[in-house]
């Protein structure tokens, strides 16, 4: 008995068994076509829920950057650090992101 992963959801499951117990697909009933299938829906959540995450960054970032000018707070505040640490974090995070994705596209 070899252990292998599910085509869909990726988890550990057994060569001998009929469906993931993890996500009930059943494993009888897959062909070439079908696996290809999957591993597409699979390669488009990634790459949605990467959008997502960069999405989210790219407000992070500009939400500091706009409250650093809009809030004129003095140098040391909880305003101006906030802002700050929002702006670079969400740079960061922007960055990091994109990185993902691209790496994401470039694996299919």
């Amino acid at each position: 008995m070899a252990v292998i992963n599910c085509p869909s959801c990726k988890k550990k499951i057994s060569d001998k068994a009929k469906s993931c117990s993890h996500c009930q697909l059943d494993l009888t009933a897959l062909d070439a076509d079908k696996i290809a299938n999957i591993k597409r829906i699979n390669a488009v959540k990634k790459s949605q829920q990467l959008m997502t995450h960069s999405f989210i960054a790219m407000l992070l970032f500009c939400g500091g950057f706009l409250s650093f000018y809009w809030l004129d707070a003095e140098t040391g505040s909880w305003q101006y650090l906030t802002s700050i640490a929002s702006t670079i974090l969400g740079f960061i995070l922007y960055i990091v992101t994109r990185i993902r994705l691209i790496l994401a596209k470039r694996g299919r």
